[in-house]
């Protein structure tokens, strides 16, 4: 969705496409793939497991790849001269930043530590309770770029305002990104994290693929216009983003099938901590936006960027710091698993309470 979109008044009539309507079932499609390869082809899986970069890089490189092909196109989506609009309505915007980068990330790591630390502690073991923290964090301080716009659209969120909430998260993340996965991970587990490596990975995929889609955008709407970029050049990724999400999630399943296999519970155990945080996050936004009255407009999409996540960055992400048979990894790509029926929820629960919002306001 781009600013220039008229969004229709009726929010019950919106549908996601079939794509995203099914994410967590072609997640658990993928994940039955994966571990399938795993068991039945291992010679074929070790030789795509040994593609790095480099020897001990854990970048792995089929993986790194299909990243790639899932961040570009998402990045040609951003606007950041959007970013100026916002002056005009900053309450939503500071409330958003206050709870994507101090309050989502620290409550993430307290959750993640409480669970794996203490009450799951007995079931999976010390070293994996560290590497699962580790995947929640990681996963935690990157807000989502990409669904945030169908999550605005499906509670008639105000198109322009979700475009700079989405360009202001992502200039930040160039930033802040690296040192707060550093500090929670450091603070709340035992392992410790390469610095030089996350920097390489933030480079990677953040850096390289936001200032290679602003280029694209700013140079094909010069040259083709606005209207073929957003209709014909965005579009024509939509489909090679969603076979690359779905064959990075067939890869990490089956380098991670021994793994699995034997600890299917350990899926559940990480989805707990990683619902409870959606809920709180998206409550706590979502209860901020009113108490500073806020329009619902706005207030909706903050809630939702507030609780969903820039999964492809997190598995690249855990990927590159831990390997991808990692217990981070697997913690990330579980994220992945709950991220649509969750967010659907809390979609639905925005519609249904839009009356305790008005219409308009002054947000200075």
């Amino acid at each position: 969705m781009t600013a220039t979109e008229t969004v229709p008044i009726q929010a019950a009539a919106k549908q996601l496409n079939s794509f995203e309507r099914y994410l967590s079932l072609w997640v658990v499609l993928c994940m039955g793939i994966g571990i399938l390869l795993g068991k039945q082809l291992p010679e074929v899986t070790d030789t795509l497991r040994k593609m790095e970069f480099g020897q001990g890089s854990h970048i792995n490189l089929p993986i790194a790849v299909l990243i790639w092909l899932m961040i570009y196109p998402m990045m040609l989506k951003i606007d950041f001269s959007s970013i100026l609009e916002v002056r005009r309505r900053p309450r939503g915007i500071l409330i958003t930043l206050l709870v994507n980068w101090l309050l989502k990330p620290l409550s993430m790591a307290l959750i993640a530590w409480v669970f794996f630390k203490h009450l799951w502690l007995p079931l999976i073991g010390a070293e994996l309770a560290d590497q699962y923290i580790a995947g929640c964090i990681i996963l935690a301080a990157a807000p989502c770029t990409a669904m945030v716009f169908v999550w605005s659209y499906l509670t008639d969120g105000d198109p322009a305002y979700t475009l700079v909430q989405v360009s202001v998260n992502d200039l930040i993340m160039l930033v802040l990104f690296a040192p707060i996965v550093a500090f929670l991970v450091s603070g709340a587990s035992d392992l410790t994290v390469p610095y030089d490596v996350l920097l390489y990975s933030v480079v990677a995929f953040i850096v390289i693929p936001l200032a290679l889609g602003s280029f694209s955008r700013m140079l094909l709407i010069r040259l083709k216009g606005a209207a073929w970029f957003e209709n014909r050049f965005i579009r024509f990724f939509q489909p090679v983003t969603m076979i690359a999400l779905l064959l990075t999630l067939v890869f990490i399943f089956a380098f991670q099938a021994d793994n699995i296999t034997d600890k299917a519970l350990h899926v559940l155990l990480i989805a707990i901590p990683l619902l409870i945080q959606v809920y709180f996050n998206s409550s706590l936004a979502y209860g901020l936006m009113k108490l500073f009255k806020v329009p619902f407009s706005v207030a909706a999409p903050g809630a939702l960027i507030g609780a969903s996540n820039f999964f492809e960055l997190a598995v690249a992400t855990a990927i590159a710091l831990y390997g991808p048979e990692s217990g981070a990894a697997l913690a990330t790509v579980v994220g992945v698993l709950v991220e649509v029926p969750v967010m659907l929820s809390v979609v639905s629960f925005c519609n249904r309470t839009r009356h305790w919002f008005p219409e308009t306001v002054n947000d200075r």
